[in-house]
């Protein structure tokens, strides 16, 4: 990429965006066929299938910096990029949820909330793991990507039966929050497949193509991307968590669109926040390719994105409870503290980046 002119190398970068958008709309929509002819479940689709599928840009990148030995990419991008899915639910709020709510009050559930707190403690352990001494390892990986991969598979069981009720009142849904239960999205995309005559293996195939071009796509980007801002000054931190993260997050803008056009507001959060505790599992896929303890040797500026994240997360977590009335701008409170916080933490990475 080294070789290849500025112009050549932003025109890659930017049809690799598009590719990704492109084929996330599709992954988004075959992801929830398969779920539902699978009979996977709401949570499980959307927790495993459909976080494994919208991410398929950060396991590209994760894969292809740790094999490189650019560590400092691939962990920009998943911390940074956590940060950037979080502030999605702002732009779903701006433009998906509509103007008779903010996001939240319609989204509002305790397994939402179950499924906030699990992004934190996740980040939380990476925090911990970043504090750990690098010869504290065994087959090439260090404690903190395996607790985090372990906490993330308890999570994901733990929200499948928080999903099948909770002994609360409505189940755990707050009252006058989106009529139809969370993940009807999914069987309407369903049933106006098989009304087109769309079979399970063209959904398969047109799964297949779509992810296999989602990884073709993260590769270009990150590696024409990280050369064509180099070039412009932007280090090689704050480009994977700022520019990088917000372009692999097409998909989940895609998909949370989608999901919010069609009334599905819980589905919409559950996505982000399920995209949100997976990402740091790519962490024992770093440690395992680069064979280097990764949390041991992150910089400041990567623990100070996890921190952000949480921060991020916890807004939306007290958003989903209180469950705000007022809108500024077609947005809640909750979505108007995210943008602000989130501007003036990018502020401060910048700082700290110098």
């Amino acid at each position: 990429m080294g070789s290849l002119g500025s112009p050549v190398l932003l025109l890659l970068f930017l049809a690799s965006a598009a590719v990704i958008w492109y084929a996330g709309i599709k992954l988004s929509g075959t992801t929830d066929v398969l779920s539902e002819r699978l009979h996977l479940g709401s949570a499980l689709g959307g927790l495993i299938l459909l976080a494994i599928a919208t991410n398929l840009p950060e396991i590209a990148i994760t894969a292809t910096a740790a094999v490189g030995g650019q560590l400092e990419v691939a962990v920009g991008n998943i911390l940074g990029g956590i940060a950037v899915q979080t502030v999605v639910l702002a732009v779903l709020d701006a433009v998906g949820a509509g103007p008779r709510a903010p996001l939240t009050r319609m989204a509002a559930s305790l397994v939402l909330v179950l499924e906030g707190v699990l992004v934190i403690v996740v980040l939380a352990v990476v925090v911990m793991g970043t504090q750990l001494s690098g010869d504290l390892s065994f087959a090439r990986v260090t404690p903190a990507p395996l607790a985090v991969a372990a906490l993330w598979v308890i999570g994901l069981v733990l929200l499948d039966r928080a999903g099948k009720g909770l002994p609360w009142r409505e189940g755990g849904d707050a009252p006058g929050a989106q009529p139809e239960p969370r993940g009807h999205s999914k069987g309407k995309k369903e049933k106006a497949a098989t009304d087109q005559g769309v079979s399970t293996l063209r959904a398969v195939l047109v799964f297949t193509a779509a992810a296999a071009a989602t990884l073709a796509a993260g590769v270009v980007i990150e590696r024409s991307g990280e050369t064509f801002f180099a070039r412009q000054g932007l280090s090689g931190i704050l480009f994977g968590a700022t520019v990088l993260a917000v372009a692999t997050s097409l998909p989940e803008i895609s998909t949370g669109l989608t999901s919010t056009k069609l009334g599905d507001h819980q589905l919409a959060v559950s996505d982000i926040f399920g995209g949100n505790a997976f990402l740091p599992v790519l962490f024992l896929l770093a440690a395992v390719l680069s064979g280097k303890p990764v949390l041991p040797a992150a910089h400041d500026t990567d623990v100070y994105l996890t921190a952000l994240g949480i921060v991020l997360t916890g807004v939306y977590v007290a958003g989903l409870v209180f469950r705000p009335h007022r809108q500024y701008l077609r947005m809640g409170v909750d979505s108007v503290a995210v943008v602000v916080l989130y501007g003036v933490g990018v502020a401060g990475l910048a700082t700290i980046g110098s």
